[in-house]
C-alpha cells in the first residue's frame, strides 16, 4: 500500500510499515495526532536514555529506559496486544494511559 503523508509503505491492511524491507507494527490510528506526538516524544526521549546508559554501562538506568521505550510503544500500538484485536475502549484506554503513565514520571 503505498503511503498516503510519505511515510514508510504499509501492508494492504495498514497493520503494518515496511522500512528497509522489514515489516514493523504500525502505530494505532485512532491515537489523536497530539497524543501521538507526545508519546512519540516519550519515546525519543527514552531512547536516548538507553544511549546514554549504554555509553556510562549503567544496568539500572538502561533497565529503566528500555522500560520506558517499551510503555511509549505499547501505547502507540506498536508492541503488547494487536491493536487491530481490542476493542475502541481498549484501544482508547491504552494510549491514555500510557500518557497518564508518562505525566506521572516524567522524564526520568
Amino acid at each position: 500500500m503505498p503511503p498516503e503523508s510519505g511515510g514508510p509503505d504499509r501492508t494492504e491492511d495498514g497493520r503494518y510499515v515496511i522500512i528497509d524491507g522489514r515489516r514493523w507494527r504500525a502505530t494505532d490510528p485512532t491515537v489523536p495526532e497530539d497524543a501521538a506526538a507526545a508519546l512519540r516524544s516519550h519515546l525519543m526521549a527514552a531512547r536516548r536514555a538507553v544511549r546514554e546508559a549504554k555509553r556510562a554501562t549503567d544496568d539500572a538506568a538502561l533497565r529503566r529506559a528500555r522500560d520506558r521505550v517499551q510503555r511509549a510503544k505499547v501505547a502507540l500500538g506498536e508492541r503488547g496486544d494487536p491493536w487491530w484485536e481490542q476493542s475502541s475502549r481498549e484501544r482508547d484506554r491504552r494510549w491514555r494511559d500510557g500518557l497518564a503513565w508518562f505525566d506521572g514520571h516524567g522524564e526520568r
